[in-house]
């Protein structure tokens, strides 16, 4: 039996979906793997000192400077000779990626080192708070965007950092989901085996921000992707790739959420997110068109 490269014991919440997916990444990506990693929950419950769950070497930068590091970490092993035999991971939260760290990781994508970097997407700053990043989805509720008599939540829309990836030109953009744990795995792999500057984006359901079930994690992954809230999508060298779906109505995704507990008497504000989620399935082609048998 293989060495679990990301073993039991750290001290993430029950149902976490990201100690699930930093599992998942590790696994697909081998032994041969340095991790650098911002700030953040996945730090701070896998690395509590004296213990690691990574059976990989692992850094620790600042909360917004992994990309910056994985860099330098490449080049090292550029002048080493040794890089072709060891892949380059570089992660952060969706806080350390698309707020904070969003300078670094353009920078490791505008100079094409050959480092896949994968966001942790929980929606807002889980480590320090609950406070609302860029990604965090329109009308949540958050300590930072908190509803009452005159507001329904966060007023903005999820940062479009697939897209400011790709503007980028690098050759692999990719979004997954703890939800569909195969593909997750499928697109680490694949992005992997590319040369140049890769990006990944994974959802991961967090039971405490989200107030869910803990018990319900991989269920909530799934309702984003079937909703259209989250499409899971792939851009290999500018071409689309995404996986379709039969959509939902968002409200399954949403009732199961403590964040969202405020819109369920507010059809109004509901049909505000169903426009986004069809706004998705149209952009994208995510529905499923049946076909008539003649």
């Amino acid at each position: 039996m293989s060495k679990e490269l990301f073993v039991s014991g750290h001290t993430a919440c029950a149902g976490c979906g990201q100690s699930l997916a930093a599992r998942l990444v590790l696994e697909a990506a081998g032994p041969n793997t340095i991790i650098v990693n911002n700030t953040g929950c996945l730090e701070v419950f896998s690395t509590a000192y004296p213990m690691t769950a990574w059976n990989v070497p692992f850094i620790h930068s600042l909360f917004e400077n992994a990309a910056a590091v994985a860099s330098g970490v490449e080049g090292a092993l550029k002048y080493l000779g040794t890089k072709d035999k060891i892949n380059i991971i570089a992660q952060g939260g969706d806080g350390g990626t698309a707020d904070i760290g969003l300078q670094a990781l353009s920078g490791m994508l505008e100079r094409g080192h050959d480092i896949l970097y994968v966001c942790y997407d929980n929606e807002a700053y889980m480590n320090t708070g609950i406070q609302r990043s860029g990604l965090t989805p329109f009308d949540t509720n958050t300590t930072t965007s908190p509803v009452g008599d005159v507001s329904m939540g966060n007023v903005r829309p999820k940062k479009p950092l697939p897209e400011i990836a790709l503007a980028h030109g690098i050759p692999y953009v990719a979004t997954a989901s703890v939800g569909f744990p195969q593909d997750l795995q499928r697109k680490v792999k694949k992005a992997l085996s590319i040369k140049g500057p890769k990006y990944m984006q994974i959802h991961v359901p967090c039971p405490l921000g989200w107030r869910h079930e803990s018990s319900l994690t991989i269920t909530v992954g799934k309702l984003a992707v079937d909703t259209g809230l989250y499409p899971l999508i792939e851009f290999e060298n500018g071409v689309l790739n995404r996986k379709q779906i039969t959509p939902k109505p968002v409200e399954e995704y949403l009732k199961v959420q403590g964040r969202y507990k405020h819109l369920l008497n507010k059809p109004e504000e509901i049909k505000k997110i169903q426009d986004i989620a069809d706004n998705n399935i149209k952009k994208y082609g995510l529905k499923v068109e049946t076909q008539q048998v003649s």
